[in-house]
């Protein structure tokens, strides 16, 4: 069959994977028997949680003669390395942009990164049923963006079809009267999209750009076979990543049809295969004919932009609910991750049980630590921090493009929040009761925004951001909290007694009987000072007793917090102590004696 490949793009929430299960189903990859969830391809229990795809992932339909090979992305703009990599896989792409929404700040990221890869585009106008939905603006703002991203003649020349991927209907034309199903999207990808190369050379060369792993088999390295052929069996030469080369046999080779995984004897020039036999087979290292050095380039990708430390727990109540605590384990885990995600990066910091791990952002870095809570991991991280660089002899920090939506009513405090980040206001626009801002600011000042964002809004703002550039190093505190914390001075259970009493202190973060002990933070002060309490506390008993005196006490509701609540809260001194039952938070010095000697403010007085 003739093959072509696809990568779906867009900005998150555009309906991409929606899309897909509209094109597998009327494709006939899922049969009508078949009986699957809504974003089907969104397997990972993290991406049916949170509703976002942050894996990229590949899947297959025939359509005609031809089998198209379909790649899914994510869309938010802290797993852009996902993107970056399937792009040396697919000959076009197709980008999604919301009908009301239009070009958001990820639809410039994705789009850049096609149009440098020399893809085709194919621009897919959706969710046209939307109610306010406005295509011909958002034709407008299209070409604007392939204007600004210096899109060359034949590039801007792209095929539009205006769909819904909820109804599964697409059209050519602004009528939708006439639409009654996706074949336009099939037929256009044939039209446009063009054949994969072929260099007319028998010797094999493969990448792999995307990882699987089988309980049975191991690692599988997914990518694009450039030239030449795959078949199981035989011996072939991996060139590694540092220079190295290594010799395997090709056991089991698989392809994706629909969502299921099956195995093949061959696969040919043109197509996308999964193979395993090599237990380390790490992201873009290429796989050749045995003894042959010819290598494929390396995968490029931006660099990352926000650093966390990640450290072995030694809190008093560490190795009491996690399966893996010990350094190995963490370190062993951490880069295993490492090879899998090649916009991540991790560094062991010198002799300490500490390692630094570099990523996109605050929800690619918050995933990796979901993750490994779930696999039964313990372990301590700190504040997030923005990674600087030194260009002409000045250190210089990462700036974002942030962009706002929410109602007009909110929209002053949400004004004041971002000035009080030095965020510097670009453009804004009302319409029907709410507004988009766009705003230019430092990645400092975007740590721990979102979850602030989110309660100024009550839920219904959206902020998106990606990254623009490094300017300048600003000598401004940005983004650190204002109240101080309430710490224990004791360890044991909390009382109630004794958390009725502090309620006027603060905000509490936990429930009575709760383990807690020195130095663990129990809630946020009122003031900007840290303030050490007693929440463990017993009633004295006395021989007095009277008819009001034992009366039942309701204390408010304590504030529950996430691990996003808890990366978002605390300061430079104080760390989140992660285990798969519980996330607390604590000083990084347990004691008083300890944070006063190491308090700067304190020796400077003494």
């Amino acid at each position: 069959m003739k093959i072509k490949n696809v990568a779906i793009i867009a900005h998150v929430d555009h309906g991409k994977t929606t899309l897909v299960d509209k094109l597998l189903k009327q494709s006939h990859a899922i049969k009508d028997y078949q009986v699957v969830q809504e974003r089907a391809l969104d397997s990972n229990d993290l991406e049916r949680e949170r509703g976002i795809t942050i894996l990229a992932k590949n899947t297959a339909i025939n359509y005609k003669d031809y089998k198209i090979n379909i790649l899914d992305t994510p869309g938010h703009a802290d797993f852009g390395g996902e993107v970056e990599r399937i792009m040396s896989m697919v000959d076009g792409a197709l980008l999604l942009v919301d009908a009301v929404d239009g070009v958001m700040p990820q639809t410039k990221f994705v789009l850049r990164k096609a149009l440098e890869a020399n893809v085709k585009p194919i621009v897919v106008i959706n969710k046209v049923d939307r109610e306010f939905s406005d295509p011909k603006r958002v034709i407008n703002e299209v070409f604007d963006l392939f204007i600004d991203l210096n899109a060359n003649d034949e590039q801007m020349e792209f095929p539009i079809i205006y769909a819904s991927g909820l109804q599964g209907y697409a059209t050519l034309n602004a009528d939708l009267s006439e639409a009654t199903d996706l074949t336009p999207i099939f037929e256009t990808i044939i039209k446009y999209v063009p054949d994969p190369i072929n260099y007319g050379e028998d010797y094999l060369l493969f990448q792999s750009a995307l990882v699987d792993y089988s309980d049975y088999v191991g690692r599988i390295g997914i990518g694009l076979v450039s030239q030449g052929k795959l078949k199981p069996g035989e011996i072939v030469t991996c060139l590694r990543l540092d220079g190295s080369s290594v010799n395997f046999r090709i056991q089991k080779l698989f392809q994706y049809f629909g969502l299921s995984k099956s195995e093949v004897d061959l696969v040919e020039t043109g197509d996308i295969a999964g193979i395993s036999g090599l237990p380390d087979l790490n992201v873009g290292e290429t796989v050749t004919t045995l003894g042959f050095t010819k290598r494929l380039d390396i995968l490029v990708v931006d660099e990352p932009t926000v650093k966390i430390s990640f450290l072995t727990n030694n809190s008093p109540l560490a190795g009491k609910e996690g399966k893996f605590v010990t350094a190995s384990k963490i370190e062993d885990r951490l880069f295993k991750e490492a090879k899998k995600d090649v916009a991540l990066r991790v560094e062991r910091s010198g002799t300490k049980e500490e390692w630094v791990v570099c990523g996109r952002g605050e929800l690619h870095l918050g995933i990796l630590i979901e993750n490994m809570r779930r696999e039964g991991y313990e372990f301590q991280i700190s504040r997030p921090q923005v990674i600087t660089k030194v260009i002409n002899s000045k250190v210089c920090e990462p700036f974002e493009e942030v962009q706002i939506d929410c109602s007009i009513d909110v929209m002053g405090d949400v004004m004041n929040m971002i000035g009080d980040r030095k965020g510097e206001l670009v453009s804004m626009h009302q319409n029907a009761g709410y507004a988009r801002i766009n705003y230019i600011m430092s990645s400092r000042g975007l740590i721990g925004l979102q979850t602030l964002f989110l309660t100024i809004t009550k839920g219904y703002g959206v902020l998106n951001h990606t990254f623009l550039d490094y300017r300048p190093w600003s000598n401004y505190s940005v983004g650190e909290r204002v109240n101080g914390a309430l710490v224990s001075m004791l360890s044991g259970l909390t009382t109630t007694y004794a958390l009725h009493h502090l309620e006027d202190r603060g905000i509490m973060f936990l429930e009575p009987r709760v383990e807690v002990y020195e130095g663990m933070i129990v809630g946020m002060n009122n003031k900007d000072n840290d303030l050490v309490v007693n929440c463990v506390q017993e009633k004295q008993q006395t021989n007095m007793r009277s008819s009001s005196k034992d009366t039942t006490i309701v204390l408010r509701k304590n504030l529950e917090m996430s691990l996003e609540k808890c990366i978002s809260f605390i300061n430079e001194d104080e760390l989140i102590e992660i285990t798969p039952k519980s996330i607390r938070l604590r000083k990084l010095y347990l004691t008083s004696i300890e944070r006063k000697r190491n308090n700067k403010n304190y020796r400077e007085e003494q």
